[in-house]
């Protein structure tokens, strides 16, 4: 069974959050995505928000650029609300735009290593290790969390084919682009299941499907659109809207894309 959850980009000012969150979970939608963009709104304080302001919503964040945060805050805080809400939080870490990276001071030569030591070690935190790593740039000397979450999922985004392939070592789940679709998806997604398999991870792998539409787009259509997704494989599709001015938008007809998200949803 596929879910259809809905993306809150963060081009939408941050006060209009708490209208969509209410109105989505009222439609019956399970998911809200959000993202933490540079330099536009973070990915862990909305999601308490929302979290806190809903009932049943399933939250997630799509992604945490990993050189922006270190492992332990971001360990820190996942298990705090995973703890308060549990079941309803789905964390995804990834590169970042390497660009923002490097505006910021935080580009790393080797984004990919760098991504292997983050997971891996926010994965061990998440569990309730106690870690010691010294790598090329996660280091930790005795860290345990206090108060680990019983259960969270951790999903990695990646674009090209070795991240791909990292997501499934590593990751519960792989976020897929908006714009990775159709025979580009189906063979990303057998990379990081060959990945899986090669590494002896027996577990499911989620498939998150991120879908640029139309906010103007009728039932029929995005009916279509999410059946193409799921018949690559996508566990997950989230929606977001965009306007014929370009990616992303839909701050002003966000609430109409609730409506035809829920349509679909409930047909």
């Amino acid at each position: 069974m596929t879910t259809i959850g809905l993306i809150f980009p963060p081009d939408q000012p941050p006060e209009r959050l708490r209208q969509v969150a209410l109105a989505t979970e009222a439609a019956g939608i399970e998911e809200l995505w959000l993202w933490e963009d540079c330099f536009k709104e973070s990915g862990m304080a909305p999601a308490g928000a929302v979290l806190a302001w809903t009932e049943r919503l399933r939250v997630g964040i799509g992604l945490f650029p990993v050189p922006l945060r270190n492992v332990a805050l971001t360990a820190m805080e996942i298990a705090t609300l995973a703890r308060l809400f549990p079941g309803r939080l789905l964390p995804g870490i990834g590169h970042g735009v390497l660009d923002w990276m490097g505006q910021v001071g935080a580009r790393a030569a080797s984004p990919l290593t760098l991504l292997r030591e983050y997971g891996t070690a926010l994965r061990r935190l998440l569990d309730g290790e106690n870690v010691t790593v010294e790598g090329r740039y996660v280091t930790l000397r005795d860290v345990q969390l206090s108060w680990p979450p019983e259960q969270v999922p951790l999903l990695v985004g990646a674009v090209g084919p070795k991240t791909m392939a990292l997501a499934g070592e590593i990751g519960d789940g792989l976020i897929l682009t908006g714009d990775n679709g159709g025979e580009q998806a189906r063979e990303a997604i057998a990379v990081a299941l060959e990945a899986r398999q090669a590494a002896g991870v027996e577990s499911d792998l989620d498939i998150v499907s991120f879908l640029d539409v139309p906010v103007t787009i009728g039932v029929d259509e995005l009916t279509k659109r999410i059946e193409e997704r799921i018949a690559i494989g996508a566990t997950r599709v989230s929606v977001c809207g965009i306007s014929e001015a370009g990616p992303p938008d839909g701050s002003e007809r966000i609430l109409d894309l609730v409506d035809v998200v829920a349509q679909v949803t409930a047909g």
